[in-house]
């Protein structure tokens, strides 16, 4: 399946030509018959609600926000759902290594991947003490208390989620990433991670810090 991208021009005459990424994968690991998940009793679908129509779905709710701003961001932004994520990250490599627009004007990649599940009021950032996203992130999330949200650190080391997920391409060439995550859960790769265990109302919350 390809990758889609949608690009929203910025107003700033200069700030215009940088770009800031919103990333997310669209593809899961399809049916149990492939040996990726379990079936469980008739079921064989394997849903990937969490993982990681959550994060589509972010995308494409951020798109529509920043769209309807006047004026648009300074920036330009790109809303990117790539294919291929479960397959080894192909979608998102074929994005860095033949991009829209030139990578050197690609200022910072923000991932969403699982992010409707686990705690109420917390969620894991991963790579934010790589650049000064982290510090921009703690700011905002300070700015704005009233979302309930905390962002924290990667709680999971020994889980090398910063090398699982999309914004891994990104760093490795150098474009500052930030990372969000709920993380891991007894669905995970299961035919039960389906759409009515996501938590929409914590969502809004983490996608509203997001977009501020």
């Amino acid at each position: 399946a390809p990758n889609t991208v949608g690009i929203l021009e910025g107003s700033d005459p200069t700030l215009r030509h940088e770009y800031v990424v919103f990333s997310a994968h669209m593809d899961h690991v399809g049916v149990a018959a492939n040996g990726r998940c379990q079936a469980r009793g008739g079921d064989s679908i394997c849903n990937g609600a969490d993982d990681d129509a959550s994060g589509t779905v972010a995308v494409i709710e951020l798109a529509e926000a920043f769209a309807q701003l006047q004026p648009r961001p300074r920036r330009s932004m790109i809303f990117l759902t790539v294919s291929g994520e479960e397959k080894g990250l192909w979608g998102s490599e074929r994005f860095v290594s033949q991009p829209p627009v030139p990578l050197g004007q690609i200022v910072a990649d923000i991932n969403v991947d699982m992010i409707g599940r686990n705690w109420k009021d917390t969620i894991a950032v991963v790579g934010r003490e790589h650049s000064d996203l982290g510090q921009t992130l703690d700011r905002v999330a300070a700015q704005h208390r009233e979302l309930r949200m905390t962002p924290v650190n990667d709680p999971w080391p020994e889980e090398r989620i910063f090398y699982r997920s999309d914004h891994y391409n990104f760093a490795k060439k150098g474009v500052p990433i930030l990372f969000f995550t709920s993380g891991l859960h007894p669905d995970y790769h299961a035919v039960s991670d389906s759409p009515d265990k996501i938590d929409a109302e914590k969502e809004v919350r983490l996608l509203q810090l997001v977009f501020y």
